[in-house]
């Protein structure tokens, strides 16, 4: 049965899901209605076409990045970490973007994996996380598609233009996964970076 988390939540993959190996992370999230007028008329359906895009920082114990999965570098050398593609509209049922992670071929560098969600070209468009509705994070068993945890981002993100959604993280010889949900006003992967580099995400 799948765990709902709520914000500043923590779980353990593996306690109920023993030999956990693969595990497949949906992201998903809709553009709201924007109304008649104007924008509907703009926009067609009245939903503003927003890119956003969901990446992957891998992080040592100390916070420092190692390694960036995005639309634009799809996997780890070892293919421990694989990004199956980006969705430019957020359009449609189920997760809007999907990334794989096998457990077991994690380099034993890597401690940490933050999950983060951004918007493509926000400054150009004027965009921000107000325009967007039902964001979540999930994460199922890759061997048989059944759900462990969700989780419902449901704070206002107005103003905002980057999300840090997650972190699956080591344990005690297992992996956890700690529900952030945290708003930042970074305008791209660069700044999420710096930005990292300054604010240590803990366990």
């Amino acid at each position: 049965m799948s765990i709902n988390l709520k914000k500043g939540q923590k779980i353990d993959l593996r306690k109920s899901n023993p030999g956990l190996s693969t595990i497949r992370v949906g992201l998903g999230w809709d553009p709201v209605e924007q109304g008649g007028g104007f924008l509907k008329a703009l926009f067609g359906s009245g939903k503003a076409d927003i890119d956003c895009d969901a990446s992957v920082f891998l992080l040592d114990e100390n916070s420092n990045p190692i390694d960036l999965i995005y639309f634009g570098n799809l996997r780890t050398r070892n293919d421990s970490i694989i990004h199956t593609g980006d969705n430019l509209t957020g359009e449609g049922e189920g997760d809007d973007e999907v990334i794989l992670v096998d457990l077991d071929k994690i380099p034993t560098n890597v401690n940490k994996l933050l999950f983060v969600v951004n918007i493509y070209d926000c400054v150009r468009r004027n965009q921000n996380f107000g325009m967007i509705k039902n964001a979540y994070i999930r994460m199922l068993d890759a061997k048989n598609n059944s759900e462990i945890a969700r989780y419902n981002l449901s704070d206002d993100y107005r103003g905002k233009t980057a999300l840090i959604v997650g972190l699956i993280y080591r344990y005690d010889k297992t992996w956890k996964f700690s529900a952030i949900g945290e708003g930042t006003n970074d305008t791209g992967l660069n700044d999420m970076k710096k930005n990292l580099e300054r604010k240590a995400y803990g366990v």
